[in-house]
């Protein structure tokens, strides 16, 4: 086997989700937690990669890379590995509420409520959420309500009298509520979803009908995601954008989950509306869906429900620092996130509004949080008189919405907004402040591995790089000029750029380490990605196997390469770490005849990545920095609990080597935590 499908792939990376949440090491809320990650991934998947494998049906494409088959064969393996792990999803749901019952918590339905429980409920739903329900009846004539892509609805069935007569209806399970409501009595917790309030209510809610049964059904419904963006001129991107997330939300049909319990005239109905096809895009499943709203499920205020608080730890180059600027003037910083904190991004931005010395500030924003303190440094900087430009990309998949909101904020603000270079995506995650010397102006530069978002910081695994190193800053300021569109210089003398010179660079790197092994030296090389599909990457990589290079990979999702084929890729390892943190960090080491080089990325090695997208991969310059990545990945390769291996049967089997239990990601805590206490001042004894 060459390559790896990248579908199947994906649904691969998944299941290794879907392993935290079986894995009774993990505390059971988290274990709760991964469900709903989980689910969440999968309705991206959908909306996303399967409606690309539909469109290539739609189009009559007959072939697939990585598959043995068409494009609707393909189609049909997904729904077949999707089906399979749907059960091994109710199987860990049902082992989770299991253990949860043993500690007297209990997840109940409408039907399991003592009377008292159903007065709270009733009382509940009328002071607060009747108001929220809007039934829609259902019927041939009626037109079929538009259907909002992320909601949960019930299928409502009345019937009566002996002819079994019956009436459809429709309910938007209303999400400016709660899912889960909690009741406590005695020494037990009980827990219900909003689903079954408004399930106990039905006969409230349709009170003018007169029937023998009422039941409702849960279901959701995913849309294909992909963005159209049409050629007019006379419209601004923005607009463009605007009315493209509208198109999305009536886009083509991809999947339809429903409760398996759906009585059969109720699912033909709704099948027949949406103009779906049982088996096709259809999967049966249980009472619940919208399990991604799981990731936000009760604690019941039990530390050891969840995973261990890991405060982020302070770093030691910064803390009791006056002036972070003054700090990364003496020399380079490296911040390694979520173990260090993503606040000293945060006040270094705040620091360069209000210093006089400040002249502009420069930022690429591809996602950030809703609340976003980023964001609001920015505009105060543009309050305090400085230069402020944003190149924000307003394409960043399913936060376009929350970018455009910025993009008015800022113009508002007095900002200068940017939305890069047409027809590329701007992935790199750069700042640049420009600040007065005593003889020079000085530039301090940011390059990382991730998002500007304090809030998914605490989550995300990433790298991020301060410097003042003057080649490396008037490489970054090209990036910027060709980003504002004051030129378009694409020569780089440190950094390494997509679309101008990234593939040609790594291939050159690789390529470096093929020449040494054949003269029968030492020769590795190791990477840390998040995806590996570009097929001319994954071909070189093979080349260097087989020409004797150890390869050794640390590839979290989509891995197309497939390691130790015989006569193709036996030097090449490859594993994957899913835990509490989602490792998302890109960094690369070369060996180079014993003269490592090293390299911290934006962007994966994909096609997109690598020719379609403003991405900045950077040298990593100092030797203690050097050394740091060698420790990190060392730590990472020695894990032997959130390990994976990747196989050519995609079997997610875990790395165990016999020896004692070796978190990666609690030993890197463990490991800055050291650091950061080493690095305290000693207090003196009085």
């Amino acid at each position: 086997m060459r390559l790896q499908n990248r579908e199947l792939s994906w649904l691969s990376f998944n299941e290794r989700v879907l392993q935290e949440a079986l894995d009774e090491n993990n505390p059971v809320i988290e274990r709760m937690r991964f469900l709903g990650i989980y689910s969440n991934n999968m309705d991206e998947f959908y909306r996303v990669r399967a409606s690309f494998v539909r469109r290539m049906v739609s189009l009559g494409k007959k072939k697939v890379q990585g598959f043995d088959g068409t494009p609707k064969e393909l189609f049909d393996e997904i729904m077949s590995v999707v089906r399979k792990q749907q059960k091994k999803f109710q199987i860990a749901y049902k082992r989770i509420l299991a253990e949860l019952e043993k500690e007297h918590i209990y997840h109940i339905n409408e039907k399991q409520l003592s009377e008292e429980q159903k007065k709270i409920f009733h009382e509940h739903f009328k002071l607060r959420l009747k108001h929220a329900i809007v039934p829609v009846m259902l019927d041939e004539k009626t037109p079929f309500p538009r259907l909002k892509d992320s909601g949960i609805y019930l299928a409502v069935r009345m019937e009566w009298d002996k002819k079994a007569k019956h009436r459809f209806a429709l309910i938007q399970i209303p999400d400016a509520f709660p899912r889960f409501y909690r009741i406590s009595e005695n020494d037990e917790e009980f827990v219900i979803l909003i689903d079954d309030i408004i399930r106990l209510n039905l006969d409230l809610i349709f009170s003018i009908f007169k029937y023998d049964s009422i039941d409702a059904y849960t279901f959701k419904f995913t849309r294909d995601a992909e963005l159209d963006l049409d050629d007019d001129i006379s419209v601004s991107f923005m607009e463009k954008i605007r009315k493209s997330i509208k198109k999305r939300k009536i886009g083509e049909p991809v999947r339809f989950v429903y409760d398996e319990k759906m009585p059969e005239d109720l699912l033909n109905f709704l099948l027949q509306r949406l103009n779906l096809t049982l088996g096709l895009n259809t999967i049966a499943g249980g009472k619940y869906h919208n399990f991604k709203d799981f990731m936000s499920f009760p604690t019941f205020e039990r530390e050891n429900f969840v995973f261990p608080k890991q405060d982020p730890v302070i770093h030691p180059e910064f803390e009791g620092q006056r002036s972070l600027i003054r700090r990364i003037l003496k020399g380079d910083v490296m911040i390694h996130f979520p173990y260090q904190r993503f606040d000293y991004i945060v006040d270094l931005l705040r620091e360069a509004a209000i210093d006089p010395k400040v002249r502009s500030i420069k930022i690429n924003v591809y996602r950030v949080a809703d609340q976003s303190q980023i964001m609001n440094a920015l505009m105060n900087a543009v309050r305090n008189g400085k230069q402020v430009f944003v190149i924000i990309e307003l394409q960043a998949r399913f936060d376009e919405e929350n970018n455009l909101y910025w993009a008015n904020k800022l113009e508002d603000a007095g900002a200068k907004v940017s939305f890069g270079v047409e027809e590329l995506k701007v992935h790199s995650k750069l700042i640049q402040i420009k600040r007065a010397g005593t003889k020079t102006e000085h530039t301090i530069t940011y390059v990382g591995t991730g998002n500007f978002n304090e809030k998914t910081a605490y989550l995300y695994e990433d790298i991020g790089l301060l410097t003042a190193e003057e080649k490396l800053g008037q490489d970054v300021e090209k990036v910027f000029d060709i980003l504002i569109g004051y030129k378009n210089n694409f020569i780089f003398n440190k950094i390494i750029v997509s679309p101008y010179n990234t593939r040609a660079r790594f291939i050159d790197l690789i390529k470096n380490e093929i020449a040494i092994a054949e003269k029968g030296k030492k020769s590795y090389i190791r990477i840390k990605l998040n995806n590996l599909v570009d097929e001319e990457m994954i071909q070189l990589l093979y080349d260097a196997s087989q020409a004797g290079v150890k390869i050794d990979m640390i590839i979290r999702g989509v891995c197309c390469l497939v390691p130790k084929v015989k006569g193709q890729s036996e030097n090449i390892t490859v594993r994957s770490i899913v835990g509490r943190y989602l490792e998302h960090s890109r960094f690369l080491i070369f060996h180079n005849g014993g003269d490592p080089l090293y390299f911290i990325s934006s962007g994966d090695w994909m096609e997109r990545n690598l020719d379609k997208r403003i991405e900045v991969a950077c040298p990593v310059l100092e030797t203690r920095h050097k050394q740091r990545l060698d420790e990190i990945f060392e730590i990472l390769w020695k894990g032997n609990v959130k390990s994976r291996i990747i196989d050519a049967a995609q079997s997610n089997r875990y790395h165990r080597n016999n020896k004692e239990r070796f978190n990666s990601q609690t030993e890197i805590y463990k490991y800055y935590f050291n650091l950061a206490n080493r690095s305290r001042p000693k207090r003196q004894r009085l």
